[in-house]
């Protein structure tokens, strides 16, 4: 069964690509946190943020569709969470709306807060997908490791990647093997079926860990991960380190 995995476009040739990814986690870390701290009413700064990321897609010849599709998938778990601001932080009021007996008013402080959790959720959304799309998992995690990132951390990711479509195979598998035996039936038994299923997937969930568990054990693992390619620091990393800090220096002191 075929799978979109994560770092489909990471072996492209672009100057992203080719950077150390130590220096592309420590940019885009920094990127994140500078968004972060922005005031909400800085908008031209959020704006040059904007065209900041633009400009390192266009760089690194990532599918814009490709990018679109992923970031707008975040949205909707964002706005479940921050759609209900602006009807209940109090303030001066923007407009009310009524339901029947129901009346709600929405403020101008709700408002900014709406747009300062969706703005910066979307930008921190945008360079973590850069610097996922532009990284292979391996070197990502090989420089997480080389930055002291937890190890328990690393590895969680690192399986999760490597075993989460063997599970997704497994429940594809019995969702066609359902389909093929039932027809019919109430809805509690589909519920039922369900949950035998979901029961059935995390016993072979658990049984699949711990064969994988013996088998890297016998092969000597110690918890730390090994790639063939080493990492070497460039001038070119350093120049693009340099460049990128100075920008957001610069954007963070004009554009607010």
């Amino acid at each position: 069964m075929k799978h979109d995995y994560i770092d489909k476009y990471s072996d492209l040739n672009s100057l992203i690509h080719r950077l150390d990814p130590r220096i592309k986690i420590i940019c885009f870390v920094a990127f994140i946190l500078f968004a972060i701290f922005t005031r909400p009413t800085s908008f031209i700064a959020f704006a040059l943020y904007g065209a900041l990321i633009a400009a390192l897609f266009l760089l690194s010849k990532i599918p814009p569709g490709f990018i679109l599709k992923r970031s707008l998938v975040i949205i909707p778990f964002i706005l479940m969470v921050a759609i209900f601001i602006p009807f209940f932080k109090k303030g001066e009021i923007a407009g009310g709306y009524s339901f029947g007996t129901l009346k709600l008013t929405v403020t101008y402080d709700g408002l900014m807060i709406l747009w300062n959790i969706l703005v910066k959720a979307y930008l921190c959304i945008l360079s973590m997908i850069l610097l996922i799309t532009s990284t292979k998992l391996s070197d990502l995690l090989k420089a997480l490791e080389k930055l002291r990132f937890p190890s328990v951390f690393i590895m969680i990711i690192s399986f999760m990647y490597r075993y989460i479509f063997v599970v997704q195979d497994e429940l594809m598998k019995m969702r066609q093997a359902k389909e093929a035996r039932t027809t019919g039936g109430s809805r509690w038994f589909h519920v039922k079926v369900i949950a035998n299923m979901i029961g059935v997937l995390f016993m072979r969930t658990y049984e699949r860990g711990e064969d994988v568990y013996l088998a890297m054990c016998s092969r000597g693992f110690n918890g730390k991960i090994k790639i063939i390619d080493g990492f070497q620091l460039k001038m070119k990393d350093f120049c693009f380190m340099l460049i990128i800090m100075s920008i957001l220096t610069v954007i963070r002191i004009f554009g607010s």
